[in-house]
């Protein structure tokens, strides 16, 4: 029987204290306390479409505004999903994906390299969405990549409306990760030349 890639990863400061649980082989299932509403949606929509269980658990300093909360459960969620997915044995590694929100289009393409990398290339058609500051998806995707260890590449190839541009990000993202932690059972050890990601 397959080892559970399972884990849970916290992260206590003086701005915020995080809680982060996920299961890569889940059904898609979440539980989203963040404080930041906009921020459960997109979480909401990357767990769905990724297949993922996820429970976040998040207080911080949102009074003053979602900045570290943000980029604290962006760092909590590398580190869960780096810790799940163990020497990473098997898994496809990469994963690409389009995802189309209404007249939004973006692209995701997710290595899995052991090499912490963001290609961000995603124009906001507008600073807000709501009460949401929409250059946070940015410093979210810069604390995920660099504490999962990741080469991610985001690039939006049309958008006019801010929170479908968002969503067809976060979908995409979903279902880019949902391919590049797959198992191929003919993938022996590690998918790289080098033996080691």
């Amino acid at each position: 029987m397959a080892k559970a890639r399972k884990s849970k990863t916290s992260r206590t400061t003086t701005e915020t204290d995080i809680n982060v649980k996920i299961n890569l082989d889940g059904k898609g299932s979440y539980i989203l306390e963040t404080e930041v509403p906009f921020l459960d949606h997109m979480l909401a929509l990357w767990a769905r479409h990724g297949m993922f269980d996820l429970d976040v658990a998040a207080q911080g300093d949102t009074g003053i505004d979602d900045h570290h909360t943000v980029e604290d459960i962006g760092i909590c969620l590398g580190e869960a999903i780096s810790q799940a997915l163990g020497d990473k044995s098997g898994i496809k590694r990469y994963g690409t994906a389009f995802a189309p929100m209404d007249e939004a289009l973006a692209m995701v393409v997710v290595d899995i390299s052991g090499r912490a990398f963001l290609a961000f290339d995603v124009p906001m058609p507008a600073a807000k969405v709501g009460d949401f500051d929409t250059e946070l998806v940015e410093e979210f995707l810069r604390a995920l990549a660099n504490h999962a260890d990741i080469t991610l590449h985001v690039r939006l190839l049309q958008g006019k409306n801010t929170h479908h541009v968002i969503e067809a990000v976060f979908k995409g993202l979903g279902r880019a990760m949902k391919e590049a932690v797959t198992i191929d059972d003919r993938i022996e050890g590690i998918l790289s030349t080098k033996g080691q990601l």
